[in-house]
């Protein structure tokens, strides 16, 4: 079958994801501790904010957005050239042309 023809996907050692190292985070840690509270998980959510590995959220937007926007492109002009070509959907536009009706005579 398809198989994987490159080196294997090493997963990161969950060390070196730190709250500190992220201010979006470190900022709810903060306000979780003004409260006397704390979140043992709220590192866990560190691997989102890596925009080496994952981007920005801007970036994931666009990407999420404006993917396969080039091969649908590329679709529809196959389909108009082969709609062109084969002759498909011409005199569909207008009304009365080679019906019977309008030339002036009735039946």
């Amino acid at each position: 079958m398809g198989g994987h023809h490159g080196e294997p996907y090493k997963v990161p050692h969950p060390s070196i994801y730190k709250v500190e190292n992220v201010p979006q985070l470190l900022e709810v840690k903060e306000s979780l501790a003004r409260q006397g509270l704390s979140d043992p998980w709220l590192r866990n959510e560190a691997w989102r904010y890596e925009k080496k590995a994952f981007g920005t959220h801007a970036s994931r937007l666009k990407t999420f957005m404006f993917r396969g926007l080039g091969v649908g492109f590329c679709a529809f002009l196959v389909t108009i050239g082969a709609e062109y070509a084969l002759g498909i959907g011409k005199g569909q536009g207008g009304h009365g042309h080679g019906d019977g009706h309008g030339d002036g005579k009735h039946h």
